[in-house]
């Protein structure tokens, strides 16, 4: 199962990087009040970077919810049984 993972990674990796590489060229950003020429290369790393970011996060985060709910469960079943 790791390796499954591993290669869905490297392919990810790989794509993502074939796609910044073709698009070198600058765009026009505007974020709220905000505007600007960036190189799309560095924002598509961002967007990539980011990305990456929040699902770790969320992978952390229900991991962390289903930890406590196993936990308050079993401190449930032992109140019980005393």
């Amino acid at each position: 199962m790791k390796n499954i993972k591993l290669v869905l990674l490297l392919l990810i990796v790989a794509a993502i990087v074939i796609i910044v590489l073709q698009n070198q060229s600058s765009w026009q950003v505007r974020f709220l009040w905000f505007t600007g020429e960036v190189p799309g290369i560095v924002l598509l790393f961002l967007t990539a970077a980011a990305g990456f970011f929040v699902g770790i996060v969320v992978t952390l985060l229900i991991k962390r919810g289903a930890k406590s709910r196993h936990r308050t469960g079993s401190e449930e079943e032992l109140k019980i049984k005393s």
